[in-house]
């Protein structure tokens, strides 16, 4: 069964002035979010993006931001519950390793 996230709230984008196709994105997003077309990375099923951030962490060209952690439809969910802001809990308190 492939998941489903919520639709408009992935906070992936990329700055196509930075960057230059080389498609490493390609190489660790799970869920095809990304394409390269015509030598630069597109978004193209943004609405399955988890928010992971491995696009973002493995851009040499730093053209990928993406709040991770803040998309899993768990933290969303927690949010409401919790009337606070979507936190998937990982990463410990610095939240780099996060999802």
């Amino acid at each position: 069964m492939k998941q489903r996230y919520f639709k408009k709230v992935a906070t992936i984008s990329i700055n196509e002035t930075l960057c230059t196709g080389c498609s490493r994105c390609l190489d660790v997003c799970p869920h095809g979010v990304i394409l390269v077309s015509d030598g630069l990375a597109r978004l193209v099923q943004k609405d399955n993006c988890m928010e992971c951030g491995a696009c973002a962490k493995n851009c040499p060209f730093n053209a990928i931001t993406v709040k991770s952690g803040v998309g899993c439809s768990v933290a969303i969910i927690k949010g409401w519950l919790n009337k606070s802001a979507p936190n998937c809990d990982c990463g410990g308190s610095d939240k780099t390793d996060c999802c």
